[in-house]
């Protein structure tokens, strides 16, 4: 095979599961996957990041925004919430994510907690889309 390949796990839309466990139980079996990158939701769970260690050499893209709050996060909350992670993985094997559930919120909380993660894109490809 040849490419990137993803997996993503979480604990389910946050507008519809209120109740969660308080972490993934079989990420450690998941070093042995045949995938580059783990996607992993962190912030609604406030997942204890120390479990990251255990998928050493995948860059594990990062869920730091909450989609079971309404409020928008802050830069300074998505940046904490990335040092979370740091003890447990090298900066350059992450990738920053919402957690899921994106599309159950409304559109402009939805930007302004994109926006808390970084910079805008340079230009909208499809203007129309809003």
């Amino acid at each position: 095979m040849t490419g990137t390949t993803a997996l993503h796990i979480c604990f389910g839309y946050a507008a519809i599961i209120h109740e969660r466990p308080e972490g993934y139980s079989f990420l450690p079996e998941l070093a042995a996957c045949d995938v580059d990158q783990v996607s992993i939701e962190t912030a609604q769970s406030n997942l204890d990041c120390s479990v990251l260690s255990t998928l050493e050499g995948k860059t594990i893209i990062l869920g730091v925004i909450d989609l079971s709050n309404p409020e928008v996060e802050t830069p300074e909350v998505v940046v904490e919430r990335v040092r979370r992670a740091l003890p447990y993985v090298p900066a350059a094997r992450l990738v920053l994510a919402p957690d899921c559930g994106m599309k159950y919120i409304p559109r402009d909380t939805a930007n302004g907690k994109m926006a808390a993660m970084g910079p805008p894109p340079p230009r909208k490809l499809r203007p129309e889309l809003g």
